[in-house]
């Protein structure tokens, strides 16, 4: 069975699968015997780096906030050893104003809470979901270097930060001697590309980890969704309340065009656009591991083929022609 590489997260030592599983539908679009054959079935073809976060699962909004990690949980103990586990705070977790954000009362209580869902007594890579823009980035620092010291955490990194927020946090960690981010998890896809114009530079030159979400466009990019009969049932389109985010992101006419010219590249070069759309995603040089998921282990089997699949430079090249324009932002355009 082919199975796919590691590489090392950024400049650390750390050894992480060159794919990584992610959990968002794990409790709502997923229950919890799909949710272990899924990371079963992850896990048989290499794929021993797994990402969730406390507030998910997708959707699911508070009452069901934790939920995705308690599954990961009954999972977890027998898989430990194996298993790179990443997970985020900061999102809501609570109607109280301290139950979210990045302060150091959240961020302690946060890992302590997540600790007991998964059933583990460590987290390697904890990152913030989101940046705070009402904390110090000194304090959330301070905390998470007391994490990493006490040995709760292994590891620290981040999502969804722009470059500038990225580079101004890298600089206080390096002003004040505390822990550094080694990863950043950014929204990456064929039709998403902005991030290449700074973080992608910055995370080359700084030696940081990009673990990058959204690989197939919340399945935008699985070439099964029709613009005229709107988004099927049960599926990221139709998960409410984050439907309307993943509509807003990728449910327009240019997209679907674009989605469409793709799926022609693919069946060209013999694989599904689903494979080509993680290849791709994989084959950027600054990027260490997509994040694929699913909420059937049939649907998987496509994501998985796009760790080891090889898009050849001509192809990348085509690639690279259909989409330039999502480098670009809407004021750019």
């Amino acid at each position: 069975m082919e199975t796919v590489a590691t590489k090392n997260l950024g400049s650390s030592g750390l050894k992480v699968s060159g794919l990584c599983l992610g959990t968002m539908t794990f409790g709502v679009q997923a229950d919890e015997a799909t949710s272990h054959a899924i990371l079963n079935e992850a896990m048989e073809h290499g794929v021993t780096f797994i990402d969730t976060a406390d507030v998910y699962p997708l959707g699911g909004g508070l009452e069901l906030a934790g939920r995705t990690e308690e599954i990961i949980g009954t999972w977890l103990p027998a898989h430990r050893s194996e298993v790179v586990l990443a997970t985020k705070c900061v999102g809501a977790m609570g109607n109280s104003v301290n139950a979210r954000g990045a302060s150091r009362k959240h961020i302690i209580e946060a890992v302590e809470a997540s600790l007991r869902r998964l059933q583990t007594d460590y987290i390697d890579l904890y990152q913030l979901h989101s940046y705070d823009t009402t904390t110090p980035i000194e304090e959330t620092l301070h905390a998470l270097d007391h994490l990493v010291n006490s040995g709760k955490v292994r590891y620290v990194g981040c999502s969804n930060f722009k470059a500038w927020q990225l580079a101004r946090a890298l600089g206080r960690s390096d002003l004040h001697g505390l822990v550094r981010f080694i990863s950043v998890q950014p929204r990456y896809n064929l039709v998403f590309r902005e991030i290449e114009r700074e973080l992608l530079p910055l995370c080359e030159v700084e030696e940081i980890g990009v673990i990058p979400y959204n690989p197939i466009a919340g399945g935008l990019l699985s070439g099964k969704h029709d613009f005229t009969k709107g988004p099927e049932s049960g599926t990221r389109f139709n998960v409410s309340p984050a439907s309307t985010l993943y509509r807003d992101r990728y449910w327009n006419e240019r997209v679907f065009a674009t989605a469409s010219e793709l799926a022609h590249v693919a069946q060209e070069i013999g694989t599904s656009l689903v494979t080509m759309a993680v290849a791709w995603v994989r084959q950027q040089p600054t990027v260490t591991s997509p994040i694929i998921g699913a909420s059937k282990v049939e649907q998987l089997h496509d994501s998985l083929l796009g760790g080891s699949f090889v898009i050849d430079d001509e192809t990348m090249q085509r690639l690279d022609d259909i989409t330039r324009s999502y480098r670009q932002g809407d004021a750019d355009r």
